[in-house]
């Protein structure tokens, strides 16, 4: 038998590998780097400086002084601030109930069949798509006294003119009624979209328990559609804390201060008296509000999760 010889040259043995570095710290972060710096440019940083601010008596034009807790001893003592903080809060509650009720009922409404429902959904909600500003430029010629279209329309039915926004009595309600009509249609959509996700069963096993329609919405479609609900009070909620442009525009916190909210409250401080130390103290404590306030509704909205 003939015998085989390799070559020296062939090797029998796996190739090796080339080194690898063994450095595997992740460098993720460089690509996030330019986010992060434009958030700290445009949200840190005014935040900080506003925080120094508001220990600082300055007034555009003047020399800046340092006073501490001046400014918020002083907001304490203030009735106009104390009278915009009622004011906020009266206008709050009346904008986030009354568009939950109604957006809740025509969510209601619009989930059940009948003929031109598309179309009267589509008309429903087209006045969430119009901007605030123009909103009110339609709204301020509509609460016109004499040539207003309201006054003209309760007249039709025999009810006296109103004074609107013109009234310290009804401004904040007048005002509350624009925000109604112009946010409604978000709530609707917001809790229609939780009636489309409903199960069938409960309401078949009700019917066959003889139950009625309030008692199938009162006991499956509103314990089911709570947490859907609770997401529309978050975001109403921080809509009507931040509204700004309506009000300014119908009214400006008048007649007055009757319709004087805490951000017309800020605008007036810092671009009109030009306080900006003292505005700067306000928005400190608007913030704390905000943030408490937050995190409350944060909590309610987790309860309502788990609850469902």
């Amino acid at each position: 038998m003939t015998s085989t010889t390799l070559p020296a040259s062939i090797s029998t043995k796996a190739p090796v590998a080339p080194a690898v570095s063994q450095d595997f710290t992740p460098r993720y972060w460089l690509f996030s780097l330019p986010a992060v710096l434009v958030i700290a440019a445009v949200i840190v940083f005014p935040w900080l400086f506003t925080l120094y601010m508001s220990g600082h008596d300055w007034k555009i034009g003047g020399d800046v002084e340092f006073v501490g807790l001046g400014n918020f001893a002083e907001i304490v003592k203030d009735r106009r601030f104390i009278e915009s903080m009622g004011h906020t809060a009266y206008f709050t509650i009346l904008a986030v109930v009354l568009p939950i009720v109604f957006g809740t009922a025509a969510a209601l409404v619009f989930h059940r069949e009948f003929p031109f429902r598309g179309l009267l959904r589509t008309i429903f909600v087209m006045p969430m798509m119009a901007t605030p500003v123009a909103v009110a430029l339609v709204w301020t010629m509509m609460f016109h006294p004499q040539l207003g279209v309201l006054n003209y329309l309760l007249s039709l039915v025999g009810i006296g003119p109103s004074a609107w926004v013109y009234d310290p009595g009804t401004v904040i309600p007048t005002l509350v009624m624009v925000e109604v009509w112009h946010w409604t249609p978000l709530v609707m959509l917001i809790v229609l979209g939780g009636l489309a996700g409903l199960p069938r069963e409960p309401y078949e096993s009700a019917l066959i328990d003889g139950a009625n329609d309030w008692h199938m919405f009162r006991h499956i479609t509103l314990p089911l559609v709570w947490p859907f609900i609770m997401v529309a009070i978050v975001i109403r909620t921080i809509d009507a804390l931040k509204a700004f442009d309506t009000i300014f525009v119908i009214t400006q916190g008048g007649p007055g201060t009757a319709s004087e909210t805490l951000n017309i409250f800020l605008y007036l401080q810092a671009f009109q008296f030009y306080k900006i130390g003292y505005a700067s103290a306000v928005v400190v404590i608007f913030f704390v509000i905000i943030i408490m306030l937050s995190l409350l509704l944060l909590y309610a909205r987790q309860k309502s999760k788990w609850n469902a």
